[in-house]
């Protein structure tokens, strides 16, 4: 399945997540309290991550075709929560102006295999990331949302493309694994000695079913296979949650 949202609709949905990042900040009852689904980080962790890594990347596309991530000015993140959600705001504003200056197919460096490296397939990665956290920083709140349907609907082909797809040899038997979103799509991915791919509809080795949202949360660690319907070798699902290529 290929991308289903336009240059456009990426920006202004970064721009949507971002604002609804900022909201779940807004209401947390302290910066300190911890991330249920990033055990290890603090809801000010969460929000550092946001902003130095939107303007990382900002700084990426602005730098054009590269063999390397760009070097970023250090930009301290507050402490008082006013300025750190100026800051978090600021951070979104760098991404998307270099982003609009940049265009779509201006190249830059990325550390994907799968998926181009240009700046269309950075803005779809950055509002993937952006939707996960913003569920991450919901949960924190106790008002976790499932991801917006649009967002969720292309990002398990961008989690495929992006996030999976290598050359590093499939360590088990040749599989199949299909994922079918509750709103219609599926998408399947491909795993031998070649490595990971999407493929065309086969006989699969392995289906999971569920929203297109707790497909993506899924396979960003969010929910566990046991929430998934799924069918098959669940083996297959076990070895590729546990796999990590050279």
């Amino acid at each position: 399945m290929q991308n289903t949202l336009g240059f456009s609709d990426l920006l202004r949905l970064i721009d949507e997540r971002s604002a609804a990042f900022r909201a779940a900040v807004a209401a947390a009852p302290s910066l300190d309290v911890k991330v249920p689904t990033c055990p290890e980080w603090t809801l000010a962790d969460l929000a550092r991550h946001i902003g130095d890594g939107r303007r990382a990347w900002a700084a990426t596309v602005a730098a054009g075709p590269a063999t390397a991530k760009a070097a970023v000015t250090d930009v301290p993140m507050p402490e008082q929560r006013d300025e750190l959600l100026a800051w978090l705001e600021d951070a979104t504003a760098e991404l998307l102006a270099a982003l609009e200056a940049a265009g779509p197919d201006r190249g830059c460096w990325a550390w994907w295999t799968g998926s181009p490296h240009n700046a269309a397939a950075v803005a779809r990665h950055q509002l993937q990331q952006l939707a996960v956290h913003t569920y991450d920083a919901q949960v924190t709140i106790g008002a976790a949302e499932p991801l917006p349907e649009e967002i969720a609907l292309d990002g398990v082909d961008e989690f495929l493309q992006t996030c999976v797809t290598t050359t590093s040899p499939w360590p088990h038997e040749p599989a199949t694994i299909a994922y079918h979103a509750a709103e219609g799509p599926s998408w399947w991915l491909r795993l031998d000695e070649n490595g990971a791919r999407t493929t065309s509809q086969v006989t699969p080795t392995a289906e999971g079913s569920a929203t297109a949202s707790d497909l993506v949360l899924f396979m960003y660690g969010r929910r566990d296979l046991s929430e998934l319907e799924s069918r098959g070798d669940r083996r297959v699902f076990e070895g590729l949650i546990a796999w990590e290529p050279a």
